[in-house]
Order: structure tokens, then C-alpha cells, then sequence
């Protein structure tokens, strides 16, 4: 496996509280997970995909976990194409430009 150096962009993963370990007055869907954390930062020493590692984050925190992604990227996005939001664009600027 290859080794990650240290000063690399990570994210890294950790297990904040187990089951049973969270508040009870949670719904019982969540209460059936773990509460997790994942966070990006700088690998403070090389390490290997899996490894526990220790990273310091943009705003100069230094957290634990276990290593999951190098270079990771932004993965989210606004859900499924609508096609009644593109209408509301062109319905706004019709209102706007004919004074509605």
C-alpha cells in the first residue's frame, strides 16, 4: 500500500459516539448508529490508507481518525434535476422585464 507524506490533503473518519452511547431522547432510527465525523485536513506524519492518524484542519485544529481519502474533493450536490426550478428563472425575469 502506498504511503501518504505527511503535509498531504486528507479526510479522515472517526467514531464519535456508539451505539448506545447517544442521547436517548433520539429518534430510534438515529439511536441505531454511531454518530460519525469525518474532516478534512493536513497528515501530520506519513501514514498509510486505514492508519490512525492525526491531521490539522484549515482553522488549525488538530484531530484523530482513521485515514479514508487522499485529495479529497466536495462530493454533494442539490439533489435531482427539477425541471419546474428552471420555469421559475424564466417566469421571474417575464414578471420583472413586463413590470407583473
Amino acid at each position: 500500500m502506498e504511503i501518504v507524506k505527511k503535509g498531504t490533503y486528507v479526510q479522515v473518519h472517526q467514531i464519535v459516539l456508539n451505539v448506545g452511547e447517544r442521547a436517548a431522547n433520539l429518534p430510534e432510527e438515529t439511536q441505531k448508529v454511531p454518530l460519525e465525523m469525518w474532516v478534512k485536513g493536513y497528515l501530520n506524519h506519513d501514514a498509510k490508507l486505514g492508519d490512525e492518524v492525526e491531521i490539522t484542519t484549515l482553522t488549525n485544529r488538530v484531530v484523530k481518525g482513521k485515514l479514508v481519502e487522499v485529495n479529497p474533493c466536495y462530493k454533494h450536490d442539490f439533489g435531482k434535476f427539477v425541471p419546474e426550478i428552471l420555469k421559475i428563472g424564466q417566469d421571474l425575469r417575464r414578471m420583472l422585464k413586463d413590470g407583473e
